[in-house]
């Protein structure tokens, strides 16, 4: 997607030297004595979470309940007919994993899977309606895995929230009113009944809003467990239902879904200063860039400039640059393409990259480097869009979680499951997958589509581990591929800044995946502007549809963080609710 759509589309939302690491981090044994604590984007759904907590439930439980609770409050974020990646820490053990539950496309999908009948590409607008953009949802297979291994209460337990959310209903805030209004012109007669009143007319804030198909989807995945999604006549509706689609009729089968499997994948890790920071492998390119922009910026004494500082936000532009053009360039999904993971890690490419970074001028031109190990590649145009919502929790026993899931843009695709908001998650692959050298020849573009491969995200799940080897941060973000920026930001307000998590959320943004950065308006960093410019930066100021959470262990205990920009809390699994101070009118402004 051009850069000027995409940030129009932000827009609119919006107006919704490091110290020696242990390889493993010890066991977080002083937070055993701690009570828990949910971070989530809707308070519904943190209160979900905090719930089963209460109840003597996992961290890997509340996660589970808290993401179903979001999938009936925020339905034009996330849900059942989605994907989500998960970064776990157990406390016993010391143990960092991941969980890629990931779409993925149909065994059908080919290079021009998004072409015309005249065999010209589809623009992204064009691509997304419809059932050709729908991936194999992962969310329920990701969510068995999860809890296979580090659930204790039984399945059916985690699901009981969320049915009496669907249900008995929920009201109406402005988030979900506004999702509506501005971003639901896709929905077909079916999928609107999710959306508006029981005669049509449009939700007021405040509304009672009841989903009795999705509460009852619900029940029968308690009771049946997950594989009920993926083979039988649940598979078979929803093939049916993507197949038969008015607009863009895919070519899924049944088999896609029996075949559909979540997956375990070791987190990418990295030494920042005294610290270490672990986040989601490829598929998704987010962990890996924010991995690239810290250790970029690693040399340079940010704590010593500030966040008030405009050659800090100077030197995290450009540091956001570089790694940008190195993710678009090489990220993909790993099972289907080779992606230079070690390469893009490796400690003399960063510092050669971070050479290039002058605090005091913008480089002229920015492209993607040559890290070890990397194939012949040519970028492809992104096509990413803002959406998608984030979780993090943390139990008394000191496991953590965090947990980054969607459906990608608003709404999704447009069409709805028994209650439940069907992906669009394959308008995350590069349409076009053959891209031209400047010596006129063509290369296969790392993105391209392909049968059963995952679409490349920006979700970043990220755990921060202190110089003692225990967690301190967890931190995700929803808004496409803002969200990697959102993550380095936080991660640079707390260990540079010394700041709060909560705090380092609310910190304004600089967002640039390209030449032109774009300061988030209403925020300190839009003050900026004259002396970024003096820098070389060119600028624009805009607002950004930005949501991101955090838990934090401060103090001898867990500590939740939510985005003021959002509607979103942090609930203690005794039920005290830490709700942050708005900015400004951004309670009603949605960020997907």
């Amino acid at each position: 997607m051009p850069m000027k759509t995409f940030l129009t589309v932000l827009a609119a939302s919006a107006a919704l030297l490091p110290a020696p690491i242990p390889a493993k981090p010890a066991p977080a044994k002083t937070a055993a004595t701690a009570q828990g604590m949910v971070s989530a984007a809707d308070p519904r759904a943190a209160a979900a979470g905090a719930e089963i907590l209460k109840a003597g439930g996992t961290a890997t439980d509340a996660a589970i309940a808290t993401m179903l609770a979001l999938g009936v409050v925020e339905p034009q974020s996330s849900g059942l007919g989605g994907g989500s990646y998960w970064v776990r820490h157990a406390a016993r053990t010391g143990r960092i994993d991941a969980i890629d539950a990931r779409e993925t496309a149909p065994a059908a999908a080919g290079p021009t899977w998004f072409y015309a009948a005249d065999g010209t590409p589809l623009s992204h607008a064009d691509a997304v309606p419809g059932g050709r953009s729908v991936g194999v949802p992962g969310a329920i297979r990701g969510m068995a895995l999860a809890h296979r291994s580090g659930g204790k209460l039984p399945w059916a337990k985690l699901f009981e929230p969320a049915i009496r959310l669907a249900r008995d209903g929920f009201r109406a805030s402005p988030r979900y009113v506004n999702a509506v209004a501005s971003y639901g012109a896709h929905l077909t007669p079916e999928s609107r009944a999710l959306a508006t009143r029981p005669d049509g007319s449009a939700y007021a804030v405040g509304d009672l809003v009841r989903n009795p198909a999705q509460a009852a989807l619900l029940q029968r995945l308690a009771t049946r467990g997950a594989d009920s999604f993926y083979v039988g006549p649940e598979a078979q509706k929803l093939v049916a239902t993507v197949n038969g689609a008015a607009r863009n009729p895919s070519k899924m089968t049944t088999g896609d879904l029996a075949s559909y499997d979540a997956k375990p994948r070791t987190p990418v890790c990295i030494a920042y200063r005294a610290n270490r920071v672990c986040s989601m492998a490829p598929s998704s390119s987010g962990g890996l860039t924010v991995l690239m922009i810290l250790k970029q910026l690693e040399r340079f004494d940010m704590t010593g400039l500030g966040k008030d500082n405009p050659t800090a936000w100077h030197l995290f532009a450009e540091s956001s640059r570089l790694a940008y053009a190195d993710r678009n360039m090489y990220v993909g999904d790993p099972d289907f393409v080779k992606v230079p993971v070690a390469g893009l890690l490796d400690a003399a490419y960063l510092r050669s990259r971070s050479m290039l970074i002058s605090p005091t001028a913008t480089m002229p031109n920015v492209s993607a480097g040559t890290p070890p190990g990397a194939p012949p590649r040519i970028e492809a145009p992104v096509s990413e869009v803002a959406g998608t919502t984030d979780l993090a929790v943390a139990d008394r026993a000191g496991n953590v979680v965090e947990v980054t899931t969607t459906v990608e843009g608003p709404w999704g695709s447009g069409l709805a499951l028994d209650g439940a908001v069907l992906n669009n998650q394959l308008t995350d692959f590069d349409i076009v997958p053959v891209a031209k050298g400047a010596d006129g020849t063509g290369y296969l573009v790392a993105n391209r589509v392909e049968g059963g491969k995952r679409p490349r995200s920006s979700m970043a799940p990220t755990i921060v581990y202190g110089p003692d080897g225990k967690v301190r941060l967890a931190v995700g973000a929803a808004g496409g591929s803002t969200i990697i920026a959102q993550v380095a930001k936080a991660i640079v307000g707390v260990v540079d800044w010394h700041l709060p998590a909560q705090d380092a959320i609310g910190l304004g943004l600089v967002y640039a995946p390209g030449p032109v950065a774009t300061l988030e308006a209403d925020t300190a960093v839009a003050a900026m502007q004259p002396a970024l410019a003096a820098l070389g930066e060119r600028t624009e100021i805009a607002p950004l549809g930005l949501k991101a959470n955090a838990i934090e262990w401060k103090g001898g205990r867990w500590v939740g963080a939510a985005d003021p920009r959002s509607e979103g809390v942090a609930i203690a699994e005794d039920g005290t609710v830490t709700r942050p101070a708005r900015i400004g009118a951004a309670a009603n402004r949605p960020s997907e």
